[in-house]
């Protein structure tokens, strides 16, 4: 690769340059705790070996005229201990720096992508490769010496390869849209959800859509008091991964689509008059590579949209697990992400947006997020099951995944039998984390919780003051 390597950002990479915020930076991370703590030294090295093994993370952002675009560059990462609040700003416009960082803390590896370099699953291969040759590196520690000799490799996450532009560019007759040879590779490895898929013309799914589409009816929005210092506070909650995995089933749903009822659910009881109708929503993001194998570790996702009438007399979990099941059923299907896509695409590549200034199609896109949002409540993701290979997977004890949120959010994954659940929000009110908490423990699930601290009161320093404001406070649980 030569500096001279280039590519323009695909369509959701421009969304999260456009939208990003002090509140929300479009930042990030996923961590890997280990069995002793970190040596920096070892993961020095190992963070060396991977990068060479990456090309798309040598890139810088750069901004032309009509649109920004990556750059490949000659700067090397240094790891770093974890000094700052999690998910700080990576990206700054009037810096030629790398998109991402790897930090360490005690016993957890942590990387942070800017969300406009790569999605979840790409950083999880990143962070596995990463881990993977930590745990191969020669090392004296507790009593033993690790020297295995490191795995050839071939660099195949480059810079160029645009897997939008692969199947969605091209003809209809060409797409690859059937379950592809590998696919449940492309799954365990780093599938958002294990979503159970009905054809989109199923009753079922008719059925759900038109009743998610109520007239006049205004989008529940989550309010509360702002973080100081726009630091997004973080709560993790562990628990055993089947026995939520048997509740799902038992109400009929995929992981995914149960996890995220009990988020609707827990907001709603959280909020205040939880007795008047109200409809929210989730914005959930679908891994394309289920659907379009590619191994590029640029963005490849996709997202729908759910929600939940409540108010209707129809909101017991059960329920509302069958809404969102149609709701999923119709919109993570090939055909369906296929058909929003290209629209999209075709959006993008018309000749007076092609010409446009890139500052005023940064004015745009921020108009059209800042309008989509009006319509969402909270947002999920998934990164489902991860498998790490031999040689990490008994040195890892947990793995996690969180976001920087403008809206309450939950990141999670599952590994080595253990579910966690990783809640963002920019709001000091945790009450729909706690709700949450309880409608799993109700259901005898044990669940241990952990809270970063954001408040001057939790930190004991103060804080600066910029843009900060109070909103009208949802009911909070102490």
């Amino acid at each position: 690769m030569t500096r001279r390597n280039w590519v323009a950002l695909d369509n959701a990479s421009n969304i999260f340059l456009a939208a990003r915020s002090d509140i929300d930076p479009k930042v990030f991370r996923i961590s890997a705790e280990m069995d002793q703590e970190v040596d920096p030294d070892v993961l020095q090295e190992a963070l060396d070996l991977t990068f060479d093994r990456y090309p798309l993370f040598h890139a810088v952002l750069r901004r032309g005229i009509f649109w920004y675009y990556l750059q490949d560059s000659d700067l090397r990462p240094r790891v770093r201990p974890e000094t700052d609040y999690p998910c700080a700003p990576i990206y700054q416009p009037d810096r030629r720096n790398l998109l991402f960082r790897v930090l360490y803390r005690r016993r957890r590896i942590m990387v942070e992508i800017f969300h406009a370099l790569s999605d979840g699953t790409g950083a999880l291969w990143f962070l596995t490769d990463l881990v993977d040759a930590y745990c191969r590196r020669p090392r004296c520690q507790a009593g033993y010496l690790r020297g295995e000799s490191e795995p050839a490799q071939v660099p195949v996450h480059d810079l160029t390869t645009d897997p939008f532009a692969q199947y969605f560019r091209r003809r209809r007759g060409s797409r690859a849209g059937r379950e592809p040879a590998g696919h449940d590779e492309f799954r365990h490895a780093a599938a958002p959800a294990a979503l159970s898929v009905e054809g989109p013309r199923s009753p079922a799914a008719r059925l759900s859509r038109r009743r998610h589409r109520p007239r006049g009816r205004r989008i529940h929005q989550v309010r509360g008091t702002r973080n100081p210092d726009n630091r997004t506070r973080v709560v993790e909650l562990g628990m055993a991964a089947d026995p939520v995995l048997e509740l799902a089933r038992s109400r009929g749903a995929a992981t995914t689509v149960y996890l995220t009822a009990l988020f609707l659910k827990a907001v709603r009881q959280s909020s205040p008059g939880p007795e008047r109708p109200a409809t929210l929503t989730a914005s959930v993001p679908v891994n394309l590579r289920q659907f379009f194998p590619s191994s590029s570790a640029r963005n490849f996702f996709a997202t729908i949209r759910v929600g939940h009438d409540f108010g209707q007399g129809h909101d017991e979990i059960a329920a509302i697990c069958a809404d969102l099941s149609g709701q999923f059923s119709a919109g993570a299907t090939p055909e369906a992400l296929e058909q929003k896509l290209r629209r999209l695409i075709r959006l993008e590549r018309m000749p007076p947006l092609r010409i446009m200034p890139s500052p005023l199609k940064n004015l745009i896109l921020r108009s059209v997020n800042r309008a989509s949002s009006r319509g969402l409540t909270v947002a999920v993701s998934n990164l489902g099951l991860v498998r790490l290979p031999e040689s990490a997977e008994s040195r890892v004890a947990a793995m996690m995944f969180h976001t920087a949120a403008v809206r309450p959010q939950f990141c999670a994954m599952t590994h080595a039998g253990r579910l966690t659940i990783s809640f963002t929000s920019p709001f000091v009110q945790t009450g729909h984390v706690r709700e949450f908490a309880r409608l799993l423990t109700g259901q005898g699930i044990g669940v241990t919780v952990t809270a970063s601290r954001v408040t001057e009161a939790e930190l004991g320093v103060d804080l600066p003051r910029h843009r900060t404001r109070r909103h009208r406070s949802g009911r909070e649980h102490r």
